[in-house]
């Protein structure tokens, strides 16, 4: 059912034009309306022109701040890197959180160990909750699930990000982390289609005892990696 509006606002409200010479009055008007824009937009062009030796000045300021956004950015970055070097975090402390507090925590392990990933997680991310690059350049894409502790990922979840990772992300390495556990078809179709998966005992690994997300994926140091393709049905 539509709520009408009351009637002192309906009296603010602008009413269309009821008969031909009103549409013909709000019609000249809009002209004239748009002729006076028209005008504005030509002077202030005219004097941009007029003043053109300020432009190489305008361009140099805009280049030097973008340039001091950068740095702040990068030195922030290496800042936060610094502080996550030796972080430790065990799995009551995991269990402990929520969910976007639990993909932050998989974002920042990321980070101390050497990858430079962020946030992406939130409403339509497309199976993607941390994304980023390791020195080799290497395409890294987290999916998160914090369920309980004798919670089990499915399958269809790594159906979604192997549908994603590759094609929407880039993702050279994809990975699902979970402080709970993984079903066996889950597992199995993980390891046929190059999805990993840490479950909660390699999560102890990663997040407790400092184990290097390289090295629980057996991911070589320097090589870079892409995820393999699956042959289309009835392709060559």
């Amino acid at each position: 059912m539509t709520r009408r509006r009351p009637a002192r606002w309906r009296a603010l409200l602008p009413r269309p034009p009821r008969h031909r010479n009103e549409r013909i009055a709000a019609g000249i008007a809009a002209l004239f309306g748009f002729l006076i824009v028209l005008q504005l937009a030509r002077a202030a062009l005219g004097a941009l022109l007029r003043a053109w030796y300020v432009l190489p000045a305008l361009a140099a300021a805009a280049a030097a701040v973008t340039v001091l956004l950068w740095a702040r950015r990068r030195a922030a970055d290496r800042a936060r890197a610094l502080r996550l070097k030796d972080l430790r975090l065990t799995l009551t402390e995991l269990d402990a959180l929520d969910p976007l507090a639990f993909e932050l925590a998989v974002r920042d392990l990321m980070i101390r160990d050497g990858i430079t990933a962020r946030h992406v997680g939130q409403r339509g991310d497309q199976a993607a909750d941390a994304v980023g690059k390791d020195p080799a350049g290497r395409m890294f894409v987290a999916q998160c699930k914090h369920i309980t502790v004798a919670g089990r990922v499915a399958s269809h979840t790594m159906y979604e990000v192997k549908g994603t990772a590759g094609p929407v992300h880039g993702a050279d390495i994809a990975f699902v982390v979970t402080n709970g556990g993984f079903t066996r078809d889950a597992k199995t179709w993980g390891e046929t289609n190059h999805i990993h998966w840490l479950d909660r005992d390699k999560l102890r690994l990663w997040a407790e005892h400092g184990t290097s997300l390289h090295e629980l994926l057996h991911i070589p140091a320097r090589a870079r990696t892409r995820m393999r393709r699956q042959p289309q049905a009835g392709g060559a």
